[in-house]
């Protein structure tokens, strides 16, 4: 465990200063970190979270991806981007490449906005732009479509952007800030189980490791017995460590994703995914 804290130590001060963040850097000793602690595992492994820690595990996801329990929903998501809205446009008329392997480009920072988007939030921006109803972060119908997008995306590595502008810089620090910030009363982090303890069992669940986490999403999970979002899984986790969850797609929610979905870079999309 002292080799742990000293290690997660180094990843958090991976940038030359507070006031000078190096994101370049910070993906390269987050890599090495995971690769060095795991040196059986392929990097591009690391993307299938628990099943790359245990071979026993391995096995049964394997067997289990013969009939994924996320196909239900990669289907019900196909029919809902492909139907047209009431005012005859689609989902297909808001993303680049009408929405077909794009999703390894999200998170981005919109410098028009000031703020990072997400795919689930311009899942969204793109209904109401059109007259229809936001759908929940949390639930079936988000899960679906981004299930859907992130398939058409399988392979393609994540490759996120930062760009020349000190808000978007922003926004990344403060999601590795979040990333490595205790909180609840078990006074856990995002980086407690995910960097120290990857590999580990919690109960009866074997922890992922942080590299690649966002890759799988969105996944179905045997103790949700459905599908759920990455909004989901952030809500969650902060609910599991008895702190109190924020709102889904709030401004910290939205830096976190923009943070681990960078130091992924050059990983590959495996989602929809499954978990225990």
């Amino acid at each position: 465990m002292a080799l742990a804290a000293v290690a997660l130590a180094a990843l958090t001060l991976a940038a030359p200063a507070a006031d000078t963040p190096d994101p370049v850097a910070d993906a390269k000793a987050f890599r090495n970190f995971f690769v060095t602690k795991f040196p059986k595992v392929k990097l591009e492994d690391f993307v299938n979270g628990p099943y790359s820690m245990n071979e026993g595990m391995r096995r049964q996801w394997e067997e289990k991806e013969q009939f994924p329990p996320y196909e239900f929903s990669l289907d019900t998501g196909k029919e809902m981007f492909s139907r047209p809205f009431k005012n005859g446009k689609s989902y297909a008329d808001c993303f680049p490449n009408q929405g077909i392997g794009v999703r390894q480009n999200y998170p981005y920072f919109d410098t028009n906005e000031g703020k990072v988007i997400t795919l689930e939030l311009a899942l969204n921006k793109c209904r109401e732009a059109n007259g229809e109803s936001a759908l929940s972060y949390v639930r079936d119908d988000m899960a679906a479509l981004t299930a859907y997008m992130a398939f058409t995306s399988r392979g393609k590595p994540f490759d996120i952007k930062i760009p020349d502008d000190p808000r978007a810089l922003e926004a990344y620090q403060n999601g590795k800030r979040y990333f490595y910030t205790r909180r609840g009363q078990l006074n856990f982090s995002c980086a407690t189980c995910h960097v120290q303890n990857p590999g580990e069992r919690i109960r009866a669940e074997i922890l992922a490791p942080a590299l690649g986490i966002l890759n799988a999403m969105p996944i179905y999970r045997s103790e949700w017995g459905g599908m759920g979002t990455i909004s989901r899984r952030f809500t969650s986790c902060n609910s599991q460590i008895r702190g109190v969850p924020l709102e889904p797609q709030a401004e910290e929610y939205r830096d976190l994703e923009y943070y681990l979905s960078y130091v992924s870079n050059g990983l590959p999309i495996s989602g929809p995914g499954s978990r225990p």
